[in-house]
């Protein structure tokens, strides 16, 4: 082996692992099996589509191409109560051979399950996998998520599917290449990134410390992702028409509560509310407008079909006390009773939900629901995620979000417009860049090379 073959068989590939599809659904639309003959063909495949453009049915189609090709068993793994709606699709577009397994036990060729029982399943049974709601995994504790990229280390076939990958920071789409057996994390940070420290050492990475793209990497960066990502929020990003798919009307409303304690984080008493800044100071303000914000809540929601997100669980409490018609699902039930309530309500026999972003944002279709309560947070992609449950293409009617704040808690709409701000920036870069072409290319020119005086 000579040198150059040597350095070529180190490299991280983004080639071609995959095969034509041998089966299409008969309802796809023309933009969809563009996507699903995309991913099949590459092998391992990022679906950044935006919600309600059909990523089940992708999903679904790729597993279905995967078990008539190698003739093994596919595993779809999902955020909790979204296997029913899986298997509500699969009997739509012509899918019989599929069960929904909660203990590992499994006879069909496409088993679907939640995160949180992954461990039940043996990789080795498995010839492809696909992770809906991959987004998700940054919510899971770290040995979750380790188990997951751990299992699927071993399949040949490997997708993922999100709506919102990264709004807030770039450098997690690492973690999405990772799983995919791409470009490692720590390889993709030394490569396209820098930090204060001028290190790609997450280890060294000190309070304060922040990625960026190096200003001269950003095109390769976003061409490199390309080549292992599609994205789309709507059809024409990919080239085909958007009839169809226009969204209603969202509306947003912020309601400002006034702090009527004049008491701060370290127990001193102000001559006004000052304004929250840091997330001590955020939760210190939570706490104790807790009551006027629930009271404000079950207001906005009276007589409405809605879903209350909230944040502590005093407020979880208070807001059941205050709206007898409400269900809480709360974080000490077990998986089945979540399933449980959440398919009552996506069902309509729950008028009123109470729940929390990081249990529940994630792969849930509600669009029989126009009307959301939400507590925010810095965390633009629960928000995002809470929104777009009822906010998404099949919604008939205009989408209410009421806001409901403290007066001392500004900051965090602030910053909720600032980050969506850059998730759009990292759409459009995404975008606008798919027909771009990575390459890794090595100077073989030596001719010019001049050695050292010493030598």
């Amino acid at each position: 082996m000579d040198y150059h073959t040597f350095i070529n068989s180190k490299r991280h590939k983004t080639g071609q692992f995959g095969f034509e599809p041998n089966w299409m659904p008969d309802m796809a639309f023309d933009y969809q099996r563009h996507v699903i003959t995309q991913a099949l063909e590459k092998g391992r495949k990022a679906i950044f589509a935006d919600t309600g453009m059909g990523k089940t049915l992708m999903q679904l189609t790729i597993a279905k191409n995967i078990v008539n090709h190698t003739g093994g068993a596919e595993l779809i793994l999902t955020p909790l109560a979204v296997a029913f709606q899986f298997l509500k699709e699969a009997k739509f577009i012509g899918i019989d051979d599929i069960e929904y397994s909660k203990d590992g036990k499994h006879s069909a060729k496409i088993v679907v399950c939640n995160y949180e029982r992954l461990h039940y399943f043996d990789p080795k049974d498995f010839k492809g996998l696909v992770l809906d709601e991959s987004s998700i995994l940054k919510n899971f504790k770290g040995a979750i998520k380790n188990s997951v990229t751990s299992f699927a280390k071993s399949i040949d076939y490997r997708f993922l599917s999100t709506a919102t990958p990264s709004p807030n920071d770039f450098i997690e789409l690492g973690t999405s290449a990772e799983v995919l057996g791409y470009m490692g994390y720590m390889d993709m940070l030394g490569k396209f990134f820098k930090n204060n420290n001028n290190t790609s050492d997450s280890r060294n990475q000190r309070i304060g410390e922040k990625y960026y793209l190096k200003p001269h990497a950003e095109d390769d960066f976003f061409a490199w992702v390309n080549q292992w990502a599609t994205m789309l929020r709507k059809p024409s990003d990919l080239g085909f028409s958007d009839e169809g798919y226009d969204l209603p009307k969202l509306i947003t409303n912020t309601h400002t509560i006034k702090n009527q304690s004049l008491i701060d984080v370290n127990g001193q008493v102000q001559m006004f509310t000052p304004i929250a800044r840091g997330q001590n100071e955020i939760r210190h303000e939570q706490k104790q407008t807790i009551t006027e914000r629930c009271e404000k809540a079950v207001e906005l929601a009276n007589g409405k079909t809605s879903v209350y997100w909230c944040n502590l669980n005093d407020e979880g409490k208070l807001l059941s006390e205050l709206d007898s018609e409400a269900i809480e699902i709360k974080g000490s039930m077990s998986i089945d009773q979540k399933e449980e309530y959440l398919m009552a309500f996506a069902g309509g026999e729950i008028k009123r939900l109470i729940t929390k972003a990081k249990m529940t944002s994630f792969g849930l279709n509600w669009q029989h629901c126009s009307h959301t309560v939400f507590f925010p947070t810095f965390s633009y992609e629960q928000y995002y995620q809470a929104v777009r449950r009822f906010w998404r293409f099949g919604q008939k009617n205009e989408v209410v979000c009421d806001l409901v704040i403290s007066d001392g808690q500004r900051r965090v709409t602030q910053a909720l417009t600032e980050k969506a701000a850059k998730a759009n920036e990292l759409y459009t870069n995404l975008t606008t860049s798919v027909n771009s072409v990575y390459k890794n290319e090595i100077k073989t020119d030596i001719s010019n090379f001049q050695l050292p005086k010493f030598l």
